[in-house]
């Protein structure tokens, strides 16, 4: 039980430490937000006296030191200074160690502490270490210095029935409590039952107290700011010509309600908004309703067979709540992608003052959501195209000056569903990429023949060869060329595509195309032959019949007249190299892809599918127009198609149609 209370620890304040990272950076940039200074105070005091309780006394004590200087900032005795901001990153760095430590992942550097420690004593003033934690609590009450501003204020405080169930002791916060000044307790007693009926982990006494301190009431909410949601809790100041004494002893339910100066939370109040669950068993549950809908798909197909009317009414039913069941599954797995974004705001931070250079990272579409099994992937080649823009792309003040930019260089993110995808584009209003530059370095690696032509997208794209750089000396950021090769085999594992972007002396845009989630997608079951495919029903706009005649009235070229626009197609059947002989009509199934409207052939569609993705296996990962596979309800498999990736696989290696710039197809057959 005790490992269990450590674990929700260690995951509360990895939580809290992020976010004190975000407000620690958004205060750099706004050094007199009050807000912002309360809320790094507040989240240093959540992680310390979490930490007392639960064991971390290291991180308490450590802690401590950095939550004494920002109160000298929350009390304007001390400026919050760039130098003051950067320490207490460095701090919550080591405080991120010591989390490592505890799970037994990593060490901490006892020196870094130190070192850390030792500029907080010169921002505070203090010649001597501040007394830690643990020598606090063990102080007497008459060790805080009373002054002319003192104001006693009155306390009640009734822990409810799950704060020692969630590992909080009642005693460590009174005598937190006391270290703010004078302070006399008074516990109350009548609610506890007879022994037989006695819950060992909860607790039925309750304290009325009155404290004398020169702190403020939003010091003594502090105190408690960790476990507000599960206990009564009343502060109250005392009239001016009240002398300090006990507050009688009165039972929960005849406590007087708060002042307008006080503050009460019951237990009933506030309700739990969420709870936290493995990721783990989030996974089982999607895998279990893949199965589901692979059996689904079965039992219709079998009803399908039968005219038993009370049967198929059922495999409706059934059919209804499995595909509710999915979405709701699908969702709970989706998180948004501002905590992402808000991560990287800290290694934009770190990498401006390692290169002198002033950079803004800005985003927009936080609130996109995505599968959380794509996001962590995502660190990875987010983190380097920052790099790659930070160190290649954004040139120093002096040389944006010189070019009539301002001297802060903006990095942003963008994020946007699109169907069953989420656009995610990198961009900075740097110099841009050379084009000839990486055109002369492809060639000079052998990459291209000195005489290829290749469209300026083709060009930019050898910038993901694995090892490619243009860059003439190697730096601690990048230069190896490894960077955006790393990009490249992330996103490719997702199923994912990138497509680059550049102006010369504007900047550059990288956007990264996701799949929405790596489990379950609509598609639409198509048959060729004796062979079935899955089509995303994302990317599918239309689909339309191809007969004979229109084939004659083609000249035999592979373009369709669809209302008056020319829209070239693939056939599935001679791509796939499929023997089979063409039906009189044959449908087109009209994509949407990268290089504009294309259509695929099939025999036949089949109609909507509920399509459970299964990966091929590491003997086919280099199939890249393939997504995966799906097994069908009468035990078919069926190969689940990228419409953009075997478009452009068919333009490189087959005679086919491509849009040209007044819009009238050419045949082509590009070898890149």
């Amino acid at each position: 039980m005790i490992d269990k209370y450590k674990q929700a620890y260690q995951e509360e304040a990895r939580e809290i430490l992020l976010e004190l990272e975000s407000c620690l950076l958004e205060l750099n940039e706004n050094r007199g937000d009050t807000e912002l200074i309360g809320r790094a105070f507040r989240a240093l005091h959540t992680i310390k006296g979490s930490g007392s309780m639960f064991g971390f006394d290291q991180i308490a004590s450590f802690t401590h030191h950095v939550e004494n200087a920002f109160d000298e900032v929350r009390n304007g005795r001390l400026p919050a200074s760039a130098d003051l901001i950067s320490i207490t990153l460095a701090a919550v760095d080591q405080i991120k160690a010591m989390l490592d430590e505890s799970a037994g992942e990593s060490t901490r550097d006892p020196a870094a502490c130190d070192a850390i420690l030792a500029k907080l004593r010169k921002f505070t003033g203090t010649a001597k270490p501040v007394v830690a934690p643990e020598a606090a609590l063990a102080s007497s009450p008459q060790t805080a210095a009373a002054t002319a501003e003192e104001v006693t204020w009155h306390i009640h405080f009734f822990p409810g029935p799950d704060l020692i169930r969630r590992g909080s002791n009642p005693l460590l916060l009174l005598r937190e409590l006391r270290q703010l000044g004078n302070l006399k307790i008074t516990a109350n007693t009548e609610s506890i039952p007879a022994l037989n009926k006695i819950e060992a982990e909860r607790c039925y006494i309750s304290w009325n107290m009155v404290l004398t301190t020169a702190s403020g009431a939003e010091a003594i909410r502090d105190v408690f700011i960790f476990v507000e949601d599960a206990c009564e809790l009343m502060i109250e100041q005392a009239a001016a010509t009240t002398e300090a004494q006990p507050v009688a002893e009165s039972s929960p339910s005849q406590a007087a309600e708060p002042s307008s100066t006080g503050r009460r939370t019951t237990e009933k109040a506030v309700q739990a908004a969420s709870i936290r669950v493995a990721a783990a068993k989030l996974d089982q549950l999607v895998d279990l309703v893949g199965q589901l809908v692979t059996v689904q798909a079965r039992l219709g197909d079998i009803a399908a067979r039968s005219e038993d009317r009370d049967m198929q009414a059922v495999v409706e039913e059934v059919e209804a709540l499995t595909a509710e069941l999915r979405e709701n599954s699908m969702s709970m797995r989706t998180l948004p992608l501002r905590s992402t974004f808000e991560r990287l705001k800290r290694l934009v931070y770190d990498l401006g003052r390692q290169l002198h250079k002033e950079v803004e990272l800005t985003f927009e579409g936080g609130d996109t959501d995505l599968d959380k099994t794509v996001i962590d992937q995502l660190n990875d080649p987010l983190m380097h195209l920052i790099r790659n823009c930070m160190d290649h792309g954004i040139e120093s003040a002096e040389i944006r000056k010189a070019a009539g930019k301002p001297a802060l260089a903006t990095v942003h993110l963008c994020a946007k569903h699109a169907g069953a995808q989420v656009l995610i584009a990198v961009s900075d209003d740097g110099k841009g990429i050379d084009r000839e530059a990486v055109r002369a370095r492809a060639i000079e690696r052998g990459l291209i023949a000195a005489d290829a032509r290749l469209s300026e997208s083709e060009v930019f794209s050898l910038i993901l060869a694995p090892g490619f750089s243009t860059a003439a000396q190697i730096t601690d950021v990048s230069g190896r060329g490894v960077g955006m090769d790393v990009v490249r085999r992330n996103v490719e594992s997702l199923r994912g595509s990138i497509e680059i972007a550049s102006q010369p002396g504007l900047g550059s845009t990288v956007t990264l195309r996701l799949p929405l989630t790596l489990a379950i997608i609509d598609g639409l079951l198509v048959r060729v032959g004796e062979a079935f495919f899955v089509l995303p029903l994302a990317t599918t706009v239309e689909c339309i019949e191809l007969t004979r005649q229109d084939i004659e009235k083609a000249n035999g070229k592979h373009v369709a007249n669809v209302r008056g626009q020319i829209i070239p197609y693939v056939r599935l059947g001679e791509f796939f190299n499929l023997r089979n002989e063409r039906p009189d009509r044959e449908q087109i199934m009209i994509a949407e892809t990268e290089h504009g409207r294309y259509g695929l052939v099939v025999d036949q569609v089949l109609g909507d599918h509920q399509t459970v993705i299964k990966n091929l296996g590491r003997f086919y990962r280099h199939v890249q127009f393939v997504s995966g596979a799906t097994i069908l309800g009468n035990g078919n498999v069926a190969l689940i198609l990228d419409p953009h990736r075997l478009v452009q696989d068919a333009i490189r290696t087959m005679p086919i149609a491509v849009p040209t710039e007044r819009g009238i197809p050419k045949a082509t057959s590009l070898a890149v």
